[in-house]
């Protein structure tokens, strides 16, 4: 439910900032791309991490290093079987961290998070 609010919001950011959104929830073994979208001469993959609370961390700290091999690993096959997109790829994390009553307390777009 969390993952849904956090993509739905993800999501209007970046349709507000003039990105495409042209997936979602891509599943394959290996793990699954949040989001897919276009903008300019970039497909940027992004992933979204939503918080309520600080007790597991900012949600900016959540990516380790193993997830960022594994989302540079989903984007390259997803750009190699869709070679209609823009061919310069991008891995975005968009962290999100409510507030106690529920509303966007932060919402940071960091634009090549992990490097593809």
């Amino acid at each position: 439910m969390l993952g849904q609010a956090g993509e739905r919001i993800a999501t209007q950011f970046l349709e507000k900032h003039g990105y495409e959104i042209v997936d979602r929830n891509v599943r394959r073994a290996e793990g699954e791309i949040d989001l897919v979208a276009i903008k300019d001469d970039v497909t940027a993959f992004v992933e979204v991490k939503l918080r309520t609370s600080r007790r597991m961390g900012a949600a900016v700290q959540q990516i380790s290093s193993a997830k960022g091999a594994r989302l540079t690993a989903l984007a390259e096959a997803y750009a190699a079987e869709h070679p209609e997109l823009p061919e310069n790829l991008r891995i975005d994390l968009i962290a999100i961290e409510l507030t106690v009553g529920g509303d966007v307390g932060q919402l940071n777009h960091i634009q090549s998070a992990i490097e593809a």
